[in-house]
């Protein structure tokens, strides 16, 4: 199945029914360069646990339309996102957000929204939140962020390469391999997706303070592909009562695909069944 995006771009859907009594609703947001084929062996595992999984390939990404790493707005994501969730929700059935990587951010930065005194016309409900090393800060440095600001300036279009590299995604040499033979991943990024980046970061973590949703934080202590201080940070500020942390030292960005995979999942379930 496709769904067409408010400027007419097809995206690429994935569903995982549940096969075991339903509990609710999850769908899935993948991160940056990469696809929700990705995530099947975790959608696999929460649908025999009763969850009615969904993924999409996000613009510019996997099987989807659009340019590669690019975005025309600030907004363009978190509007397809709402697509996404008014095609696939049921009625009365709980529905929350799993997001890793920038997806973590699109997905938080859409549940931000919901704090907004007037929400935008792309805010919806939700009833929990997944976050798996969300890109919360985006780690870049002075150079970078100079370079960021004249880019925009002069090419915001231009895709390039976003330095990030294929062994710090995971510890697990055959994931690595896998990733980069995968003819759906691919390392292009614009001036316009990271200003989105670096912003919804910011605004995320201002709104900690406020937070009401239900939401599980999970974040890679030896990250080098986002900085974990936005992770920290969100954790430092956010109420306790809505806010279940767990970091893991040692571990590198792709938290369920690292040899503890059994274990970060065991968290997930866990949290999920309550």
């Amino acid at each position: 199945m496709t769904i067409t995006t408010d400027d007419g771009l097809q995206l690429h859907t994935r569903h995982w029914p549940a096969t075991a009594a339903e509990r609710g609703q999850l769908i899935v947001v993948h991160g940056l360069g990469e696809h929700s084929g990705r995530y099947a062996p975790v959608a696999t595992l929460l649908a025999a646990q009763g969850w009615d999984v969904h993924g999409w390939d996000q613009r510019g990404h996997g099987r989807s339309e659009g340019k590669r790493g690019d975005i025309p707005d600030p907004e363009a994501l978190l509007r397809d996102l709402a697509r996404v969730i008014d095609t696939v929700r049921k009625p009365d059935s709980r529905l929350a957000l799993l997001g890793h990587s920038m997806g973590g951010l699109v997905a938080a930065r859409f549940a931000a929204e919901a704090l907004s005194p007037q929400p935008a016309a792309w805010s919806r409900p939700l009833n929990g939140l997944v976050l798996s090393s969300p890109a919360l800060d985006a780690g870049l440095s002075g150079a970078q962020k100079l370079a960021l600001a004249l880019t925009e300036n002069l090419a915001p279009g231009l895709a390039v390469g976003n330095g990030l590299k294929p062994d710090w995604i995971c510890r697990d040499p055959a994931v690595v391999q896998a990733y980069v033979a995968d003819p759906l991943v691919h390392d292009r990024i614009t001036a316009r997706l990271t200003r989105f980046i670096v912003e919804a970061g910011e605004r995320v973590i201002a709104d900690a303070p406020r937070w009401a949703l239900p939401t599980l934080l999970m974040w890679a202590g030896a990250d080098r592909c986002v900085a974990p201080r936005g992770s920290e940070a969100f954790a430092a500020n956010a109420p306790a009562q809505v806010l279940a942390t767990r970091p893991w030292p040692g571990l590198f960005h792709e938290i369920f695909n690292e040899p503890e995979k059994a274990e970060v999942l065991g968290v997930l379930t866990a949290w999920l069944g309550r």
